[in-house]
Formats: C-alpha cells, sequence, structure tokens
C-alpha cells in the first residue's frame, strides 16, 4: 500500500490526457485567460475582507500584509506558470503533484483544492449578498435581514458555533444558483459574460481610486502599524502577518486560470500570461485600494460587510459614487463566483477521471461540452453553506487550504527540477532554488498565521478527505488498476 500511496503519473501520460482532452471544448485565449483571472481575483477580497483584516488585525499596514501575500502568490505563481505550461491538463495542483510527489499528496491536494473552491463560491456569496442588499436599501427596497444573513456564525476564536436568529441567506443562495447555471452553459458563454464584468469591475475600483484619494485623512494612518494587543495577530507585525493570511483569499483566482489548461487554444504560451498578468494588476489595485481606504475611514470602523460602500457613505461629495460602486462590486463578485464554480466542476473532472472520485464527476454534457455534474455539485453545496455560514469563518478556511496547495505545487517544481531536469519547459521559473523556496517558506508563514481554530478546521476537513480516499479512491484509483 505504501508503494500505491507514493506512485506518480507519468508526465507522458499526462501529456496523453491533454491530447485526449477533446472532449472538452478549446475556445480560450491567453487574454480570455488573463480576464478569468482577473475576474477571480477582484471580488470579496477588496471589497469585503479589507475591512475585516484592516479592523482586526493589521490598521493601516494592511497595504504591508497585501504586499506580503502579492508575495507569496508571485512565487506561488511562477510556479504555476511553469507546470500549467509543462503540463497542460484540468486538475491545476491536483495533477501538478500527481506528477510529483504522488497519489497520497494528490488526494490531500485535490482535496483542498474542492475547500478552496468550494468555500471559495459560497465565501464570495456571502459578501455579494452583504453589496446586493446595500444597493437594494439605497433604492428603496428593503430586505428582511432574516433573508438575508446566515443563521450561524462563530464565537470570537473558537470553534463553537451560535445561532444569530437568523433564517436564511437566501440571496446568497440565489446568485450561486445563477452562476452554476452559467457555467452550466458552457465555456465559451462563461468567458464572454466574465469578459464584461471585469470591464466593470476594474472601471469601478479605478473610479473609487481616482476619488477617493482626494478624501485622505493622514491621521487616519498613524499608527502606521497599531501596536499589537498582547495576543498574536492582533496588530503589530504579527497582525500585519496574519492579515496577510486573512486577505490571501483575495489572491486565489489566478490558479484557477490553471484549471481551464485543457480548454485553451495555446496553453504553453497562454498559461504563464494568464496567471502572472493577472497576478500583477491586481496586486497593484489592492495595495492602492487599502490605502485608500484606510485613509479615508479609521480602521477600527471597517469591520462591516461593505467597507468601500461605508467609506463613501461617510462623505456628501461622494454619494453618488455609491450605487456604481455597489455595483461594481456586485459585479465583481459574480464573476469571483464564475470563475470559481467553472475551476470547481474541473477539479471533479480530473479526479474522477483519475478513479479517485466517482465517474459521474466526470461527465461532460454532450451539448454543452462541460462537466455537467461537478458543476451541479458545485452549485448546489456551494448554495447551501453560503446560506448558512458568515464570510470570516469561510474565509479563513479557504485560505488555509489555498496555501497549502501553494506550498506543495512551490516544493513540486523543486522536485521535478531535480528528477527530471531532461523535461521540456515551455515556461521556466527563475532561480529555482531560491523562488520555489521562498514561495513555500512566505505561504507557509501566512498558514501559521491563521490560528489554532482555522488549523483544527483544516485537519477535521483532511481526516473526512482520507476516510473518502480509503473507502473509495485507494480501492478505484486508475493508477493502482494500471499497475
Amino acid at each position: 500500500m505504501a508503494s500505491q500511496l507514493l506512485a506518480t503519473k507519468s508526465i507522458a501520460e499526462l501529456q496523453r490526457e491533454d491530447a485526449s482532452g477533446s472532449q472538452l471544448n478549446r475556445a480560450l485565449t491567453a487574454t480570455q485567460l488573463t480576464l478569468l483571472g482577473i475576474g477571480g481575483i477582484i471580488g470579496t477580497g477588496i471589497f469585503v475582507l479589507t475591512g475585516t483584516a484592516a479592523a482586526n488585525h493589521a490598521g493601516p499596514a494592511l497595504t504591508l500584509s497585501f504586499i506580503i501575500a502579492g508575495l507569496g502568490c508571485t512565487f506561488a505563481g511562477l510556479c504555476y506558470a511553469e507546470f500549467a505550461a509543462m503540463i497542460p491538463v484540468s486538475g491545476s495542483a491536483y495533477s501538478y503533484s500527481y506528477a510529483t510527489l504522488g497519489e497520497a499528496v494528490a488526494w490531500f491536494i485535490g482535496w483542498n483544492l474542492v475547500l478552496e473552491y468550494l468555500f471559495a463560491v459560497a465565501t464570495v456569496s456571502v459578501g455579494w449578498s452583504g453589496y446586493a442588499i446595500s444597493l437594494l436599501d439605497q433604492l428603496g427596497i428593503h430586505v428582511p435581514r432574516a433573508l438575508a444573513s446566515a443563521p450561524l456564525d462563530s464565537v470570537g476564536d473558537s470553534l463553537h458555533l451560535v445561532l444569530t436568529g437568523a433564517i436564511i441567506n437566501l440571496p446568497a443562495m440565489l446568485v450561486v444558483g445563477a452562476i452554476a447555471t452559467i457555467c452550466y452553459i458552457g465555456i465559451r458563454q462563461t468567458a464572454r459574460f466574465n469578459s464584461v464584468i471585469v470591464t466593470i469591475k476594474v472601471t469601478v475600483v479605478l473610479l473609487f481610486i481616482l476619488f477617493g484619494v482626494s478624501h485622505i485623512n493622514t491621521a487616519n494612518w498613524h499608527p502606521y502599524i497599531p501596536p499589537n494587543t498582547g495576543h498574536f495577530g492582533h496588530f503589530g507585525w504579527s497582525g500585519v502577518l496574519a492579515a496577510s493570511g486573512v486577505i490571501f483569499f483575495a489572491y486565489i483566482g489566478f490558479d484557477a486560470v490553471s484549471t481551464a489548461a485543457q480548454e485553451t487554444r495555446d496553453p504553453q504560451r497562454a498559461m504563464p500570461i494568464g496567471i502572472l498578468l493577472s497576478l500583477v494588476i491586481c496586486t497593484i489595485l489592492y495595495v492602492v485600494v487599502a490605502g485608500v481606504l484606510t485613509g479615508m475611514v479609521d480602521y477600527h470602523e471597517l469591520d462591516v460587510a461593505a467597507p468601500v460602500a461605508l467609506a463613501l457613505d461617510r462623505y456628501d461629495s461622494l454619494h453618488w459614487l455609491g450605487i456604481p460602486v455597489k455595483l461594481g462590486a456586485v459585479a465583481g463578485m459574480t464573476s469571483v463566483m464564475l470563475v470559481m464554480t467553472l475551476a470547481q466542476a474541473r477539479i471533479f473532472f480530473a479526479m474522477a477521471r483519475d478513479g479517485l472520485l466517482p465517474p459521474f464527476f466526470g461527465r461532460v454534457h454532450p451539448k454543452f461540452r462541460t462537466p455537467s455534474v461537478g458543476t451541479a455539485v458545485t452549485g448546489i453545496t456551494a448554495a447551501v453553506i453560503g446560506g448558512l455560514f458568515p464570510v470570516k469563518l469561510l474565509a479563513e478556511v479557504v485560505s488555509i487550504g489555498t496555501l497549502s496547495a501553494f506550498v506543495t505545487v512551490c516544493i513540486g517544481v523543486l522536485i521535478l527540477r531535480r528528477t527530471r531536469p531532461d523535461l521540456p519547459r515551455p515556461f521556466r521559473a527563475p532561480w529555482p532554488w531560491f523562488t520555489c523556496s521562498a514561495g513555500a517558506v512566505v505561504c507557509g508563514a501566512m498558514m501559521y498565521s491563521l490560528g489554532p481554530p482555522t488549523w483544527w478546521r483544516l485537519a477535521v476537513w483532511t481526516l473526512i478527505g482520507f476516510l473518502v480516499y480509503a473507502l473509495y479512491g485507494y480501492r478505484h484509483s486508475r493508477l493502482r488498476a494500471a499497475a
């Protein structure tokens, strides 16, 4: 059994899977991949989590947190780009680790990618609901709080959940259903819809920066790094690091690009462009928005579901911008859910192809040529989770699952450089010993900063995952059957 757990899938086999992946529609260009990356990155991170991270962890030093998270993502992004160009198949980090670290590690990463994308859709739906309700209120339409809030919430930093008195977050559930329907219909339609949405939300972010910068009160930036309260992660430098772990959720869209490799026309060229360009553009926008937001409003007041909207509401001269920004936020988070739903269905597809999940997860719709069952399962599950849980709890769980995948990808590139230096690499991560090691260390440090409750949730999720693997995946593995 030990040899099976460590067995790797050959690069040649992965490349054959790529060549035989004609059942999926190859329609995406480098530009569309970049827009998918931006669509997946700019959303809840910039419109929701900026407030939570500033108020509870970093204060005005949130800009440093975005830089740290962006640095970790840059290192990981270079590693992803090398893998994506070399192994252009569905499955992202799951497929890469299968080729380098063995089936057991691949299962662990695949299961964590389920945690990443599935919970990301749910997390963003909660933020979307907050902005949608705020927008409707401004238009004179009032939705009862009991139907627009999570019925469950966490108690401080503990694992305990309490009832809030709400019934369900209905807007969050409805938007997930609509997004899943779009992804079900086809990849080309999804990409076109995403391109329109990205244009709207980037325009809105630029408007907020342009008009908000003149309302900055520099007194709100002092002290730039608030003194630590005596608890790790509550301000001070540990708070800056903890905030980077929380807002790291904001960056997860770039790795979703790699899940669409089998639906890309020229993946060896387009994948690195889409991953790295979307990452650079979004990091710059994040840092600038964080600086403007904490300059406009005292960071203590930003722990709300819609911090950007709060900043605009504080200034009479900016009230006119409230509706466009809220529309942009709603549009932005819509595209994030779109990209994450797309990515999750492809992860299910890849794992089912390898026999680690039941074959129905790998079914492709005969007309739309999309992973139809995986898309439907993603939509239903994410809608239920988003309807029940609060955004902060979900975001931290997503971040730690994503970071574990990034650490593995960084290590995997280093291992493959050592064991298979002969493989053709259309894109090569520069200075691999530094880039890969730094990516693993920075992402590992952000994992550590997320605190014990989040680690316990990861441990429970991992335990459930390995039970599924032991009861089904190990017995049905195609790699094991071939051996």
